[in-house]
């Protein structure tokens, strides 16, 4: 049998996030974070965040990062509405995530041409999310689902599709490695490399240097 076409997902977003190989998740809670915020994750080499939609401010730091940084690959996640996916569209969104896997806002995302990653926990999500033309989806929560031994696992009848995950919760610097090694992987999804503690308390330095961590390893990795 022949993988099924990707629709949910387009080619040059898939390879920015494969070539980002990590994902800066952020939660920004005032405007005035969102530049700096950025500039310490790009001086760390990190160019790809998603911007969760979980604070007031978030869709309004998306547009400034959009007008002022444009080399940033932005991406939302919490995105579980129809609205939400048509607000982030309007913002122009390069991809957006979601923890579950909704049927309904997958088809949105796909109607507005969206890429969009659904989250999946179990072959049953795994399932849905290929009948609506997801290739490439979240693992999540990942630690707590029992990491790569489990995804390796649940992921084995359906090699044939060719799906890639973006792993997120629980990762860290301690165990990216063990995800980034499997070709499962596109890319980690990294909440600890700008913790909300650490925006709201303008602490850059310790960003950019938690963003040259990782992103040192991940060409580490690659280049072997």
């Amino acid at each position: 049998m022949q993988p099924i076409s990707q629709r949910a997902m387009t080619p040059d977003i898939i390879e920015k996030i494969d070539e980002a190989g990590i994902i800066a998740v952020l939660v920004i809670d005032e405007l005035k974070h969102a530049l700096p915020l950025a500039n310490a994750l790009l001086a760390g080499g990190i160019n790809t965040v998603e911007l969760t939609l979980r604070t007031d401010a978030a869709l309004d730091a998306a547009k400034i990062i959009k007008k002022e940084l444009p080399q940033i690959n932005l991406g939302f996640g919490t995105v579980l509405t129809v609205d939400q996916v048509k607000a982030v569209v309007d913002l122009g969104a390069d991809f957006a995530v979601a923890p579950g896997c909704n049927p309904k806002v997958i088809a949105e995302a796909i109607k507005q041409g969206l890429s969009f990653a659904p989250g999946i926990m179990t072959p049953s999500d795994i399932e849905l999310a290929v009948e609506q033309g997801c290739r490439i989806l979240k693992y999540f929560p990942a630690e707590t689902s029992g990491g790569m031994e489990h995804l390796e696992n649940m992921v084995a009848p359906y090699g044939y599709l060719d799906l890639k995950f973006i792993p997120l919760g629980g990762c860290n610097m301690e165990n990216a490695a063990s995800y980034l090694k499997s070709p499962l992987i596109t890319a980690i999804g990294g909440s600890w490399i700008a913790k909300r503690q650490l925006i709201q308390s303008e602490k850059w330095d310790i960003i950019t240097a938690n963003a040259k961590e990782i992103r040192d390893l991940i060409i580490n990795l690659r280049s072997k």
